[in-house]
């Protein structure tokens, strides 16, 4: 199983030379599982997933399963930009998300409506199929992925991908303090090898001025960490203010209290 990142920001992209060590594109994580291709998240970092996966295969179809945590701007993005979705009528892709399957699609479709954007989705030549999921297990030919519900303005949605023994857990945009929604997260997390969760703002910015924005920070994501019995913590959805001095002094700090942590950053890899 190879993890690999291509977009750890969170709200907007931050293209600006304080932040070119962990990256300036929004949310998008691939999942490499026996040569087939699980995406979480479609922000600015899809298109480059997409650069990628057309320089690595060229001319042979790309298919994908792509899970949505939510469809807020930062996780949809890049799905106007993501090349394999236009040159390649062989290529497939299924997007999965809370939201019922049409209101995916239209959702998704009305993005790249006037005066919006130039070009709609019906000029895209690859199959792309749409699936409204809930909470429970998603069985696919070489992995089970659980989903549970996050506590996020308009909901959202964690994942956690398990296969031959190994566990990865993606669970953005979630903000601690109900206790339903903390109870979910750290189910998702109970003994995972990777837990890559938001850590999107300071526990002293939290606690001042970002209450009910539904986003976490990095001293209840070593919480979770701890308490789930997960191995390795990965620091993700960094806010657009914090640059990569910030960003190191939050995993120093987090490191204090439990020492497999390390933040997200675009081109990072993780083998399990």
């Amino acid at each position: 199983m190879l993890v690999r990142f291509w977009g750890v920001r969170g709200s907007t992209p931050t293209p600006q030379p304080e932040n070119l060590r962990y990256g300036g594109n929004t949310s998008c994580v691939e999942v490499r599982l026996n040569g087939r291709l699980y995406v979480f998240d479609c922000g600015t970092g899809l298109r480059n997933l997409g650069k990628h996966l057309e320089l690595n295969s060229p001319g042979q179809p790309l298919s994908a399963h792509i899970f949505l945590s939510h469809l807020h701007w930062d996780h949809i993005q890049g799905i106007p930009f993501f090349g394999p979705l236009y040159h390649n009528a062989n290529n497939s892709f299924m997007f999965h998300s809370s939201s019922k399957a049409r209101g995916l699609q239209r959702a998704l479709e009305e993005q790249m409506t006037e005066p919006f954007f130039p070009v709609t989705m019906s000029d895209m030549a690859a199959q792309h199929r749409f699936f409204g999921i809930g909470e429970g297990p998603l069985e696919f030919d070489d992995c089970i992925i659980h989903t549970r519900r996050l506590n996020h303005p308009q909901g959202c949605l964690g994942f956690r991908l398990e296969s031959q023994g190994k566990v990865v857990v993606y669970a953005t945009d979630n903000e601690p303090g109900d206790p339903e929604f903390d109870k979910n997260v750290r189910a998702l997390a109970e003994g995972a090898d990777v837990l890559i969760y938001d850590a999107q703002y300071l526990p002293e910015e939290y606690e001042a001025r970002r209450r009910g924005w539904g986003h976490s920070h990095w001293r209840e994501a070593v919480n979770v960490v701890m308490q789930s019995g997960a191995k390795e913590l990965v620091l993700f959805h960094h806010d657009p203010d914090h640059n990569d001095g910030c960003i190191d002094s939050v995993v120093a700090k987090a490191r204090e209290y439990y020492p497999k942590v390390r933040a997200a950053a675009e081109g990072m890899e993780i083998e399990l």
